[in-house]
């Protein structure tokens, strides 16, 4: 089923594997000419513009912008008590991993009486932006909303795409704000959300940052009003690789690859190994279990497409270059000494060690954050955490005699660099004292 590129007997460089990997074709470019417009009429129109856009791409006109909290209240009393339960399990094992991530002020003495300290501040108001297109994500809520709480964040604000008939987002997303005391969701979507969060309309003022993921065009708003707000990262369709050798169940590497072929018909599934024997289990397996699955045509697409594929290594050496040089969204690991291997990949969202560690429980359950960089920006970017809400602000004091001390260097520097007042401004202070 999987398409197949056999790279044993060679070694590719790194640029090389990026050019020859399977990987999602995503130009975000291409659809700026779209969102753009939208972004400019939500901005000017506010409101009324949103409104407009959600009943042309949702198919559906909110009655309000502002989803009345006793929606919020209603959601989570109606809310499956299983749901629920899940919910609150994914919410404790979250928080504790997230809490443990917010960082301590640092204070360094430089010199006697000379001292920096780094300040972490979160910032002050964020926006939280929930998918709601061929799936519903309450788990979403959970990993945008408990980071920035551990954070500190004062403001938290969800936005997700109003639904048919009712015009308000999908219950369970409602519900998951109710139990994360957050009360002030949107019925907004699109492109046309992003320019709510980055300009402010009706009720909604705007926001310092927005976090969370969304479909291309979601992707190119962001881009759009990047500089005018922060934004977490640029998410293409998600991702999944396994490197895995002889010792790993095909039974486990089919699965799995579908878990993430579920998401979306561009989701990319590639598996990376030394066995040719896997490679053909995993095929057969794949065949097997695919058509017994609720979203088949979907899952199909996916496996089928030029974004996923077996590639066959020499040995699990050849595969961590690989895998590195594709830098996963998420990436399983399933060989022999699985915990040996992980600690020698440099470049993934996150890694999953073992065979009961699947990509499905860090989706959940796991404590880790599924908002993780996709389209090989692991190389270079991580997920969603705590840090991401959080801004460093070095607060600098020195007395007299420890900026005396150095003054002879800030003007040398200053001189150097053609800027002679930021020596005076040095001077200035010193002047008449014997220096």
């Amino acid at each position: 089923m999987l398409t197949r590129l056999d790279l044993r007997g060679t070694r590719p460089s790194p640029r090389s594997l990026r050019g020859i990997l399977p990987r999602a074709a995503v130009d975000v470019a291409s659809v700026l000419a779209t969102v753009e417009p939208i972004i400019a009429d939500v901005r000017h129109r506010g409101e009324n513009a949103a409104h407009d856009y959600s009943e042309r791409f949702d198919g559906v006109r909110p009655a309000r912008l502002r989803v009345d909290p006793a929606e919020l209240t209603r959601a989570l009393a109606a809310l499956d008590p299983d749901i629920r339960e899940a919910l609150e399990v994914a919410i404790e094992r979250v928080r504790k991993v997230h809490a443990e991530q917010r960082r301590p002020d640092v204070t360094t003495e430089v010199v006697p009486g000379g001292v920096v300290v780094e300040r972490f501040v979160p910032v002050t108001r964020v926006g939280l932006y929930v998918p709601g297109g061929l799936a519903m994500y309450p788990s979403s809520v959970v990993m945008n909303v408990v980071p920035a709480q551990e954070a500190g964040v004062d403001s938290i604000v969800v936005v997700s795409p109003p639904q048919k008939p009712t015009g308000l987002p999908d219950e369970r997303v409602l519900a998951a704000c109710a139990l994360l005391g957050v009360d002030e969701v949107y019925a907004v979507g699109g492109a046309q959300a992003v320019a709510v969060l980055a300009y402010g309309a009706g009720e909604c003022e705007p926001v310092d940052l927005i976090t969370g993921p969304g479909n291309i065009y979601v992707t190119a708003a962001k881009r759009a009003v990047r500089g005018v707000v922060a934004i977490d990262a640029e998410a293409g369709p998600t991702e999944i690789a396994i490197l895995a050798d002889a010792t790993a169940d095909p039974v486990h590497v089919a699965a799995d690859l579908i878990s993430q072929a579920e998401h979306d018909p561009s989701a990319a599934s590639v598996l990376v190994t030394d066995s040719a024997e896997l490679a053909d289990a995993v095929d057969e397996e794949l065949a097997r279990q695919v058509p017994l699955t609720k979203h088949s045509g979907r899952i199909q697409t996916a496996l089928t497409g030029p974004q996923s594929g077996t590639v066959l290594v020499d040995d699990v050496d050849a595969g961590v270059a690989v895998v590195d040089a594709y830098a996963a969204e998420h990436l399983e690991i399933q060989t022999r000494e699985a915990g040996a291997v992980a600690a020698r990949v440099r470049n993934a969202g996150a890694i999953f060690v073992g065979a009961y560690s699947p990509v499905s429980l860090g989706d959940y359950c796991a404590g880790s954050n599924h908002v993780l960089p996709t389209g090989g920006c692991a190389r270079h970017s991580g997920g969603l955490s705590t840090q991401t809400f959080l801004r460093g602000i070095h607060v600098i004091t020195y007395d007299e005699a420890a900026l005396a001390d150095v003054a002879r260097h800030v003007v040398t520097l200053a001189e150097a660099e053609d800027l002679p007042a930021h020596g005076q401004a040095v001077t200035a202070r010193l002047r008449g004292q014997g220096r």
